[in-house]
């Protein structure tokens, strides 16, 4: 049976901290790391879920380790509150990185490939094995010149994400494409031309479902056609797919959240996606992705009970086991 998660973006919203912007949440965390942490993990412990997938700062494990000291510290505070830390996300890549500038510098992905071996050493230290990333953010439909994701660019972030998964890998930890909307690994082609051009050994996928919908993409069918590759998953809902035309720019994430919705709300087909999850991948997490929500504590609940009650849909012969 999946255990379940929650990413730690759903305590991005400022009405939960009782502050008026994003900027004050993160200007807080990062001066103030042990009650920005302690606030979070007292609300995790009291949602029912097992799970954390650590973000962008203050969200990660610099933060993390900042709030209670040491790696060590860390651990025991998780320990204590019966939580543990299911898997990382790398947001670097996807926050710096840039389609049109020939993928990326050698000194940039050098600083990317140091960090990301240093969060799987904390990640495999905390007892975690994946290790999530996405890839950058393709530029506007009406570019000028178009920037196309093509064999050529795909190539180069697939090359890139081999040699990354290769170095988290040696730590025991998974690397994971995670299908942000918008970016170049987003439309159902790109899904299937970047997981082609990935090594297997070294890059698994992390499905996203809301994500995919907004790109126009079926996700149970998605799953289906790359299941041996998923290593976790987001559960996540949206209300259809967002118009191509839209302005990729540095509002985009924000526009995200007008089609996002609470699980279960949606167009998602969650039993569709749960069967596929339970019978073709062989993960352990499932993350529930809700976004910068004022009351965090209450949605992710409301997503917990409902993920359960489609698991408990799932009869013993749709999934393979013994009645």
């Amino acid at each position: 049976m999946l255990s379940f998660g929650v990413d730690l973006i759903t305590f991005f919203h400022p009405g939960f901290w009782g502050m008026t912007s994003e900027d004050e949440v993160v200007a807080f965390g990062n001066a103030q790391p042990r009650p920005f942490w302690d606030r979070m993990l007292d609300t995790l412990e009291q949602s029912g879920v097992t799970g954390i997938e650590m973000t962008f700062a203050p969200f990660g494990a610099d933060g993390l380790i900042a709030a209670y000291g040491s790696h060590e510290a860390a651990k025991a505070e998780l320990d204590r509150r019966g939580l543990a830390i299911a898997s990382g996300f790398f947001a670097d890549i996807a926050i710096e990185g840039g389609p049109n500038g020939g993928w990326a510098e050698p000194e940039t992905e050098a600083r990317w490939l140091a960090k990301g071996e240093e969060l799987a050493k904390a990640l495999a230290g905390w007892g975690a094995d994946v290790m999530v990333i996405g890839l950058p953010m393709r530029t506007s439909w009406d570019a000028q010149p178009p920037v196309f994701v093509g064999l050529d660019l795909a190539q180069k972030a697939a090359d890139f994400a081999n040699r990354l998964g290769a170095v988290t890998l040696r730590h025991g930890v998974r690397l994971a494409l995670h299908t942000e909307a918008h970016s170049m690994f987003c439309q159902p082609r790109d899904i299937d031309l970047l997981l082609l051009l990935t090594d297997p050994v070294y890059v698994g996928f992390c499905p996203d479902s809301a994500h995919i919908l907004l790109s126009g993409g079926d996700p149970a069918a998605i799953v289906a056609r790359h299941a041996e590759r998923v290593v976790i998953a987001h559960w996540k809902d949206a209300t259809g797919p967002m118009p191509i035309n839209i302005p990729i720019d540095h509002g985009i994430h924000h526009a995200h959240r007008a089609y996002f919705c609470a699980i279960g709300d949606g167009k998602v087909d969650f039993d569709a996606w749960a069967e596929l999850m339970v019978r073709r991948t062989s993960q352990n997490w499932a993350i529930l992705e809700i976004d910068a929500v004022p009351d965090p504590l209450t949605e992710t609940r409301k997503s917990l009970e409902f993920a359960r009650a489609v698991l408990e849909r799932l009869t013993p012969s749709r999934v393979g086991c013994p009645a």
